[in-house]
This record gives structure tokens, C-alpha cells and sequence, in this order.
């Protein structure tokens, strides 16, 4: 059905309108896409992000003055950069009609660059290089436009005709340039929507809050989405009692390229899907039979393997290390679980036991009460009040760690799992000896003689008694002398003299060797 409603807009149509461009900003982590944004929004998103690094794909409209004059809007897409979110960077990328992939004039090309390139080149979308960090002692452009080049990425100027800006996010500098060549190319592209249609678009991301219920960021691709109508994506559907912009206050309509909240969905739609709307809950329900029927129908397309690694039971493994994960969005707890399933060993696996979104409840607590080896990882996911008190009355301690940093929570469980590893031990020959007289026999007790051509033998040490190079038995060294002097040890090259306490009975020739079990590394 939903293929039905979605009417991508027909240049030729006389109702047609330009929309603001959606700009994707795509990097290696920690290159700046966060500050850039910072400051042409003129807020503070670094300082909001969990160890200054974006965990979430954010969307934002700013306004432009352009060299003439004019404004005009542009909506972005903040994208995470780390490497656990590269489902997320999918998404923002399918989402977008234009993308800045940002580059540190301090670091070059790096993995999620590449990355990042990857997913603008596989999506077809054009794009400007902006070269950041510029403000930086160690910057080097030149350098950088080199780095590009090597990695099949020619700027203008080395070879190519990729647009491309040296910027500064602390100065400001050349960010009037790269918003200019972003409405340039807005206009070369020659977006354009129909507001009288109903709204069509993306979902961008949904999460759960234990008050508001399930609620998600919408991007409008076409259309105008009003209050009174219903929004469907998949398996779930909401009511649009009221809309909220990007800075969260309720607007009465919303056009194509503006990201909205949506509250009140019946589930969590998910993220990446594509969004319809339906003017009657009965219609509305409607496509999602028609989803669920198709989903049924197609289980065998479903079962195909995901390229993405995920969190497998390892069947030789002996020791599980049960998780309940709750993240505060989607996303996030895509990221977490992409993390995890590298954490691998062959005696020891990541059990999820539950995984969620929102903040963490009483069915979280009981699953963690019902196995005391349960630990609960929320990801920005605090528990709710009747989880607290649940924790507070707790007869045996919950164990519950709370992270707002995707590596800080992915070592956590690392570190975990490694001190959970069964310990093996293997025998470790320490000292040989020959045996040349036996004095005496005493029931198990032997005096013998003899000289240590290994190592060292020592009172009390293990010892096997051996036979032309087979085992015959086992004992321990009861008393150890040389010289006729009581000694703790005889080292390698001396003759001894000792008492050893052994089931078998030992003749000359034999050979001791001393034994102790040591961890296996």
C-alpha cells in the first residue's frame, strides 16, 4: 500500500515548488561534523554529545543569507562517525540529496572517510570535500587534498572536479563558501516537492519514553503533513494529534526536507523506513495488514543473512555471559549490538537475554532477579521508577552499569567476558632426574640416590617415575639431602639423596621427573 501513496513528484507537474536541500555531513570520527554544524546553527551540539562524539543522527534546519542577499533553508543530517554506527551513516546517506564528507587537515583520510565515501558513491548523491581543522598548528591542506587523491577522491584543483573548501569551525572561516556551493548545488539538483499532497518521507530515528510513549523523527520527503491525519511506516502507525520541529515546538503543518516528531506510534517503526500518510485510522491499519501479510509471505527473502555482524551464541563455548540491553534509541542499540559481535572467544559468548528501548523497567529487574548472573547495560536508559525501587529492595545486589559512550560500554563487557574465561592448566616439567641406588623400601617410602640433570627437584614437588621413557607412576618428594645435609632443593649437576613417597616400586636406572600444573596461557 505504501508504494501505492508514495507519488514521488513529477518535475513536469505545474504544482510543483522548490524544497530546501537535505544535507547529509559525513566523516571519520572526531573531524568535526558536530562542530561544523555547531556553528551554523550557532548552538552548542558538541557540548550535548556523550564524550564529544555523536552517537545519534540529529536533524536540523538552519537559515542561510546567501553573497546575494537572499535566505534560504537548509535542512542537515548530523551523522555519527564511529565505526559501531555504520548502519546509521546508511540511513543518513539514503536520506540525503547532498553530502559534505569532512576531512581534518590535521589527519587526512581516515577508515570512516572511506567509509563515508563509499555510502555517497553507492547512493549516486553529489558532494563537496570540506577540509576542517584548518585553525589547527598542525593543518596542512595541501597535504590533505594529497590524502584525498591517494584514496581515489579528486578535489578540484588535483585532478578533479569534486568541490572542495578548506574551513574552520572555531573561525568560521570558508563556512560562508561551503554553504553558498551547497545552494549552488541544491539548484543544479532543482529539488522540488508538491504541498498538496500528503506527506511521504523517512523515518529517521524512534524511541521510547516511559511518558510520551513511542515517538519518531520524521524527514518529509514530498508533501505536507497537517494534525488530524494518520502516519503509517511498516508494522506501525500513529495519530498526528500534534507536530513538533527539530527544536521541539509544536508547529500546525510541516513541508518537504523538515525532520518532525511524531508521538504516539502504536510500536517502534523502524529506522530507514519509509513513511506514508492516510488521512482514517481504518486506512491506517489497513497498510499495516498489508505490511504484515507481505512480511509473512516473503519470510524466506527475510532468513537471508545480514552483511552486518551481529551477536552469535558460540556452540563450543562453555561459559555465557547473559546481557539485558536497553539503549534510549534505535540506533544506539544497533550500535551496541554491531560492538559486541566483535567481542568473540571460543570458551566463552555474549547472551542477550533481552533487548529494548527506553528506560530500564521492572521486566528488566526480574529477568536480572531470575538469574543473578544477568547483568543490565543500559545505554543512556536510567530506570524508571518502579525499576529503582525494585533495585533499592533487592535481596541480592542487581548487577546494572549505565554508559552514555558506545567504546566505554563495549570494553565494560570486553573486560567482563575476559575474566569470566574458564582458567586451563597444563603440566609443566620443572626438573629431571636419573636414579643410580635404591637404600631402602619401607611400604610406599623409598630411600633412593641419584643425580639431576635438568632444571632443579625440590621438597614436596610432584613427581613422575619413569621407565625407558614410559610413565610407570606417580609420588611426591618427601625429603631431599646433599652431602648428608637436609636441603629444601638440589639444583641441576648434583647428587642427592631423598625420600620419596610412591606406590610403585623404583629401581636404578629409572628417572624422576618433578611436575606442577601452571595456567595455559
Amino acid at each position: 500500500m505504501l508504494e501505492s501513496i508514495i507519488n514521488m513528484p513529477n518535475k513536469d507537474q505545474q504544482n510543483l515548488v522548490p524544497r530546501p536541500p537535505v544535507v547529509v555531513i559525513m566523516g571519520h570520527i572526531d573531524h568535526g561534523k558536530s562542530t561544523l554544524l555547531d556553528y551554523i546553527r550557532k548552538t552548542n551540539i558538541v557540548a550535548g554529545e556523550a564524550g564529544g562524539i555523536t552517537q545519534h543522527v540529529g536533524a536540523y534546519q538552519a537559515e542561510h543569507i546567501a553573497s546575494d542577499g537572499k535566505k534560504y533553508q537548509i535542512t542537515f543530517l548530523d551523522t555519527p562517525g564511529h565505526e559501531a554506527f555504520c548502519n546509521i551513516r546508511e540511513r543518513g546517506a539514503k536520506a540525503a540529496d547532498i553530502a559534505i564528507l569532512i576531512v581534518s587537515a590535521e589527519d587526512g583520510v581516515k577508515p570512516q572517510t572511506l567509509e563515508a565515501f563509499a555510502n555517497i558513491t553507492e547512493q549516486k548523491m553529489p558532494y563537496i570535500v570540506a577540509i576542517t581543522k584548518i585553525d589547527k598548528p598542525n593543518a596542512n591542506i595541501e597535504r590533505t587534498k594529497q590524502s584525498l587523491g591517494e584514496n581515489e577522491i579528486y578535489v578540484e584543483g588535483w585532478g578533479g572536479n569534486i568541490p572542495c573548501v578548506a574551513i574552520s569551525s572555531i573561525t568560521g572561516e570558508g563556512i560562508p563558501e561551503l554553504l553558498d556551493l551547497l545552494m549552488l548545488q541544491a539548484e543544479l539538483e532543482d529539488l522540488r516537492s508538491d504541498p498538496n499532497t500528503d506527506a511521504t518521507g523517512t523515518v529517521i530515528e524512534s524511541t521510547l519514553d516511559t511518558r510520551k510513549g513511542v515517538s519518531a523523527t520524521l524527514l518529509i520527503d514530498n508533501g505536507t503533513l497537517k494534525i488530524g491525519t494518520f502516519v503509517f511506516a511498516e508494522g506501525a502507525y500513529a495519530p498526528v494529534r500534534f507536530i513538533e520541529n527539530f527544536k521541539g515546538e509544536k508547529i500546525e503543518t510541516a513541508g518537504a526536507s523538515m525532520p518532525v516528531i511524531v508521538l504516539g506510534w502504536t510500536s517502534m517503526p523502524p529506522c530507514g523506513a519509509l513513511f506514508g500518510t492516510v488521512k482514517t485510522k481504518k486506512l491506517a491499519e489497513k497498510s499495516i495488514e498489508e505490511y504484515q501479510t507481505k512480511v509473512r509471505n516473503s519470510k524466506s527473502v527475510l532468513n537471508v543473512p545480514s552483511t552486518h555482524p551481529t551477536v552469535e551464541l558460540t556452540s563450543n563455548a562453555i561459559v555465557s555471559l547473559p546481557l539485558v540491553l536497553k539503549a534510549d534509541v534505535i540506533g544506539s542499540l544497533e550500535g551496541i549490538k554491531f560492538e559486541l559481535a566483535k567481542i568473540r572467544h571460543d570458551r566463552v559468548h555474549i547472551k542477550i537475554v533481552s533487548e529494548g528501548i527506553g528506560a530500564i523497567n521492572e521486566n528488566d529487574i526480574k529477568s536480572a532477579q531470575g538469574d543473578p548472573n544477568i547483568i543490565i547495560i543500559g545505554f543512556n536508559a536510567e530506570p524508571d521508577k518502579k525499576a529503582a525501587t525494585l533495585i533499592e529492595r533487592a535481596a541480592v545486589p542487581i548487577q546494572m552499569k549505565n554508559f552514555s559512550i558506545i567504546y566505554e560500554l563495549s570494553q565494560f563487557v570486553r573486560e567482563t567476558l575476559l575474566s569470566m574465561i574458564p582458567k586451563e592448566y597444563v603440566e609443566e616439567v620443572t626438573g629431571k632426574a636419573k636414579i643410580m641406588a635404591v637404600f631402602s623400601k619401607d611400604k610406599d617410602r623409598q630411600v633412593v640416590g641419584g643425580k639431576v640433570q635438568e632444571g632443579q627437584l625440590e621438597t614436596g614437588a610432584a613427581v613422575k617415575i619413569v621407565r625407558r621413557e614410559a610413565e610407570i607412576g606417580r609420588g611426591f618428594i618427601r625429603e631431599l639431602q646433599q652431602q648428608k645435609k637436609r636441603v629444601t632443593e638440589v639444583r641441576e649437576g648434583f647428587e642427592f639423596g631423598s625420600l620419596i613417597d610412591a606406590k610403585f616400586e623404583i629401581a636404578a636406572g629409572d628417572k624422576v621427573e618433578v611436575v606442577r600444573m601452571v595456567e595455559k596461557k
